[in-house]
């Protein structure tokens, strides 16, 4: 009985931590279904009355969530798969093929990037932006959001790429591939759970990603869905059901990466702890 009792208080204590996480969920989700503002103010936290789900409609169409969606959307995807591409051949040319300190060399620049500040290079990063041209524009974003994500993921994949077996590079030789071969064929393939995982650190960060958004991009129908939920707010002076409806959007895309990918991610944080 008392181990029982043991094993069940941080269960409770879990429990209790989940219910704290997910209220302000919770109050959302119901703000979203409620007529107005006055049903919000007079039971705030409590479900609605009545279900008016025509805020969602009203946010995706009048408000032009639906466009910041999208933005969001293309923008996040782009810069996490081309974060990716790149990082994973980094990782492979410093990991896997000898090029003796110069790999070292290679490897400690890159890692340098996270011990600078990203508010500290805002305006490094407006000034390169503004000089090539393509401020107000998507690429305004996507090029720094690649930079930004880069170190972090040459890290995991790097780490993961270390632990995979010599022995099978040895047999791909033995087969007739090239470096490209086994990089494509073999050691990309094997990675796939890190690359799950830092795909979605890296989506997530730039999904929520704001203060390059709401400095980059004026223009109302190239912007990401966090600075049009500034938008949204003064636009239509505080209708919080409507508002809420748009927050619902932007963490949808969130809910569904971790309800599918949530094995891969716990896997490919894992990688590399134990050497093959």
């Amino acid at each position: 009985m008392v181990r029982n009792l043991k094993r069940g208080i941080p269960h409770l204590f879990l429990l209790g931590y989940l219910l704290v996480i997910l209220f302000p969920f919770l109050f959302v989700l119901f703000s979203s279904v409620k007529k107005d503002n006055n049903a919000i103010a007079l039971h705030p936290f409590g479900l609605p009355k009545e279900f008016v789900f025509n805020n969602y409609y009203e946010a995706w169409v009048n408000a032009k969530i639906s466009t910041y969606f999208i933005n969001s959307l293309y923008i996040s995807l782009i810069s996490a798969l081309l974060t990716i591409l790149l990082a994973s051949m980094f990782s492979f040319a410093v990991t896997r093929m000898r090029f003796g300190r110069i790999a070292s060399v290679l490897f400690g620049a890159v890692l340098i990037g996270m011990l600078i500040p990203n508010n500290a290079m805002m305006l490094p990063i407006y000034t390169l932006v503004n000089k090539l041209g393509i401020l107000n524009t998507h690429l305004a974003l996507i090029i720094p959001y690649i930079g930004n994500a880069i170190p972090f993921t040459v890290i995991i994949l790097a780490e993961f790429m270390r632990s995979l077996p010599g022995e099978i590079e040895e047999a791909a030789v033995m087969d007739g591939l090239s470096a490209s071969g086994i990089f494509a064929k073999i050691v990309l393939p094997l990675t796939v759970p890190a690359i799950v995982t830092v795909f979605i650190v890296n989506f997530l960060s730039n999904w929520n990603e704001f203060l390059l958004a709401n400095y980059f991009l004026s223009k109302d129908t190239l912007r990401t869905l966090p600075v049009g939920m500034v938008q949204f707010r003064n636009q239509y002076q505080m209708n919080y059901a409507q508002m809420s409806a748009g927050i619902v959007y932007s963490v949808v895309p969130v809910i569904v990466i971790y309800a599918f990918l949530q094995e891969k991610i716990i896997e490919g944080v894992t990688a590399g702890g134990v050497k093959g």
